[in-house]
């Protein structure tokens, strides 16, 4: 079997996907290692990408749209444990299966690689090893972080810390539009969905942000770092 149908298979890709891939250009994961490239393919709105405990048999790069990875409690409740924007990459942690469960927060297209080509690669340039050591040490002081907004802020602190870092992942323009519902900002931030609706709302009344209906948000960064800092 090829590579391309091998990936198509455990990746659960529907009949007729490769008519919705779109032509990707930049397809290398690493600067300076031309050799891997990656298999561009396309997901729909909350289509499941891979489950929990499936083989992590390939890593993934975002191109456009937008992932959420998550667990499901053993009471039922599900965490979500991160959201990936275009550029970040997303499927390479220990083991050798998924501890979590991606899906695509909308349309999104993505670049596959094998796990085994990408530590084959690290192994043999120490360029790319230091790339995947700068991404291993970038997403555990997010978990860091993560760890002190969930355990010593309010609900507000965390509403504001969370948009100001969305803004900053998106290019830091100001003015965005959310990818993922105030449902999934809530399982994110340890909230419920009322008291997200009820924040922004609050927010929004304070000057702190715009709405211009759906998810788009412009932001006024600076009373938003003071609703953080104080």
């Amino acid at each position: 079997m090829s590579t391309e149908n091998t990936a198509r298979t455990t990746t659960r890709l529907p009949a007729g996907h490769s008519a919705r891939v779109p032509s990707v250009t930049g397809s290398a994961v690493f600067a300076g290692c031309p050799e891997l490239i990656g298999t561009p393919f396309s997901y729909a709105r909350e289509e499941e990408i891979y489950g929990e405990g499936e083989e992590a048999e390939f890593v993934y790069k975002v191109v456009e749209g937008a992932v959420r990875t998550h667990k499901v409690l053993s009471d039922g409740r599900r965490q979500i444990t991160g959201f990936h924007l275009p550029g970040d990459l997303f499927g390479f942690g220990q083991g050798e299966t998924h501890r979590q469960t991606a899906e695509a927060l909308a349309d999104t297209h993505v670049l596959i690689f094998r796990r085994r080509q990408i530590e084959r690669a690290a192994s043999g340039s120490a360029a790319v090893a230091c790339q995947l050591w700068t991404m291993a040490t970038n997403d555990l002081r997010h978990a860091q972080d993560l760890t002190l907004l969930l355990g010593r802020r309010s609900a507000t602190e965390r509403v504001a810390s969370f948009l100001m870092e969305v803004d900053e992942r998106l290019g830091a323009t100001g003015t965005f539009t959310l990818p993922m519902t105030r449902r999934d900002i809530a399982d994110y931030l340890g909230l419920t969905i009322e008291t997200v609706s009820r924040t922004l709302s609050q927010l929004e009344e304070e000057g702190a942000l715009l709405r211009a209906g759906g998810r788009q948000v412009s932001l006024r960064r600076a009373r938003l770092r003071r609703v953080v800092e104080d």
